[in-house]
């Protein structure tokens, strides 16, 4: 059988693809490879992919409903989905809000329809975010928390996907659940993330930008972590024989200790071994202050336990780092 990863070229998709690999599975990857962030880590990150046998890739955006059916079409065998692709960033949505519009919520709608149209699919596990606890101030951030008052517009896309899939996964039965992700990091991570926004600029002497003049915490997580997540979800779909209530979850995946800012650059401070530069800046539209993941469902319910520390996870990074960009 075979398990579909939409975004498979992304930082979590080739990970979590690898993963799968790793343990026999076989993998259909499907990814646009869209220039929001720089392609060629993409491409790197798909040439690690494409060594392996048990791994196809289609490339086709699942914004195009027929691009999409085309991908699928010679895997009638595809009995789990892990969803992750997406339009990512909070202050990006700022500037191109249709972009989110397009790939969030039509292209999450093309996998409902995708998972309707097969009935005997056992699971499809979906990207959501901790950015859909918008101004929440109450810490930690709970699923049982209300999430009706997103600040940025990527936010509102990622509660949408969670209303979405409720109400497919009531119609239709098909087991669904929704992985809100907490500030994920480690090598091969996103350049639009902080870690490797902070590594290139420390590295090249420049200063580095730091919101809300550094009164921030993140509860940052470890790659390898959210990978176990992932899985452990995919293994244990909602219950579709439960007549009470739809077959869909939501989880948090945290590493349930959120860090202060200034004591996370200090952190890569000394993975890379030169200081940084700070320009100490405003709190930027969209933003939040904190974030910190109550991970007790998780726990309960998939065995969940982040294991790696930030001082741990970004030594990692920092050593993936330099080795990737020759530094």
């Amino acid at each position: 059988m075979t398990v579909l990863v939409t975004g498979a070229a992304g930082f979590i998709g080739m990970s979590v693809s690898h993963a799968l690999m790793d343990r026999g599975e076989r993998v259909l990857g499907v990814d646009n490879l869209n220039d929001y962030y720089d392609v060629t880590l993409k491409e790197a990150r798909l040439a690690s992919l494409q060594k392996r046998n048990a791994f196809s890739f289609a490339k086709a955006d699942i914004a195009d409903e027929d691009a999409l059916d085309a991908a699928v079409a010679d895997f009638a065998d595809i009995d789990r989905v892990v969803h992750l692709a997406a339009q990512a960033g909070v202050r990006y949505s700022l500037e191109n809000p249709r972009a989110y519009i397009r790939a969030n919520i039509s292209g999450h709608l093309n996998l409902l329809e995708f998972a309707r149209a097969r009935p005997a699919l056992k699971h499809l596990v979906y990207a959501s975010s901790s950015s859909v606890y918008g101004g929440n101030t109450k810490l930690p951030f709970s699923v049982d928390d209300s999430v009706d008052h997103p600040v940025s517009l990527y936010a509102a896309t990622k509660k949408s996907d969670e209303l979405m899939s409720q109400a497919y996964a009531h119609l239709y039965r098909t087991p669904m659940t929704g992985l809100r992700f907490f500030t994920v990091y480690g090598p091969w991570g996103r350049p639009d993330m902080s870690a490797f926004i902070f590594a290139k600029k420390i590295l090249a002497g420049e200063p580095i930008p730091v919101f809300n003049n550094g009164e921030m915490q993140r509860d940052f997580t470890y790659i390898d972590d959210i990978v176990a997540g992932v899985l452990a979800a995919l293994d244990r779909p909602p219950n579709a024989e439960d007549d009470a209530e739809a077959p869909h979850r939501v989880y948090n995946l945290g590493n349930n200790k959120p860090e202060p800012l200034m004591g996370m650059i200090a952190k890569l401070e000394a993975a890379l071994g030169k200081k940084a530069m700070i320009d100490f800046q405003p709190m930027q539209p969209g933003d939040v202050p904190a974030t910190y993941a109550d991970i007790e469902a998780s726990r309960r319910d998939l065995g969940f336990e982040p294991r790696t520390g930030l001082e741990q996870g970004l030594s990692r990074f920092a050593d993936w780092f330099r080795t990737y960009h020759g530094a």
